[in-house]
């Protein structure tokens, strides 16, 4: 079973956290989510959303996923959090997958593990990025690591991670019983 890992800074953009937790549990996943800072952390509009618990408080064994949402200043935060770049970079070693979009991607940068990686993200984060390797496509996957554009892309990015983990019948189900029509 998928074990998913979100994790919050605060001013992390609402939607895209929100969104992709509520589909990957409406998918049957045990999703997880942990505050880089206070167990309620404030989104970039206000929102406060309660975490499961801490990062420190977090026994990384048993998760199969990492996610990461975007948002300013959240993406500044998780990425001056040296325990997220650790994380980050051992999930990447296992071959264990990260999923991030928005901005979030240049947190990827940050733990130096984009070398030759296909990757899309908020499109004012493009020039940080190689242009060999950069796509202007939603959702982005290269091997275990997924990528997409924004708040407007976090359900088909969603959606593309239930059809990763779960198949794309799993999708297309999901899709329908949320009124959502696409391509998955």
């Amino acid at each position: 079973m998928m074990r998913i890992l979100t994790l919050l800074a605060p001013g992390f953009e609402e939607i895209e956290a929100v969104t992709v937790i509520d589909i990957l549990r409406r998918a049957g996943f045990d999703v997880v989510t942990a505050s880089v800072a206070e167990k309620v952390v404030t989104g970039s509009h206000r929102i406060p959303l309660i975490a499961d618990t801490m990062l420190n408080d977090v026994a990384m064994d048993g998760f199969t996923a990492l996610y990461l949402p975007g948002g300013q200043p959240g993406t500044r935060n998780l990425a001056a959090d040296e325990r997220v770049i650790g994380l980050i970079k051992t999930f990447h070693t296992q071959k264990r997958y990260i999923a991030a979009i928005c901005a979030a991607p240049t947190i990827l940068l940050t733990a130096d593990i984009l070398k030759k990686r296909r990757i899309t993200s908020y499109p004012s984060e493009r020039d940080k990025f190689d242009p060999g390797f950069y796509r202007d496509e939603e959702v982005v996957r290269d091997g275990h690591i997924i990528t997409g554009r924004g708040v407007g892309t976090a359900l088909p990015f969603a959606l593309k991670l239930v059809e990763l983990w779960s198949g794309k019948e799993s999708a297309e189900k999901l899709a329908g019983k949320i009124v959502f029509k696409t391509g998955v």
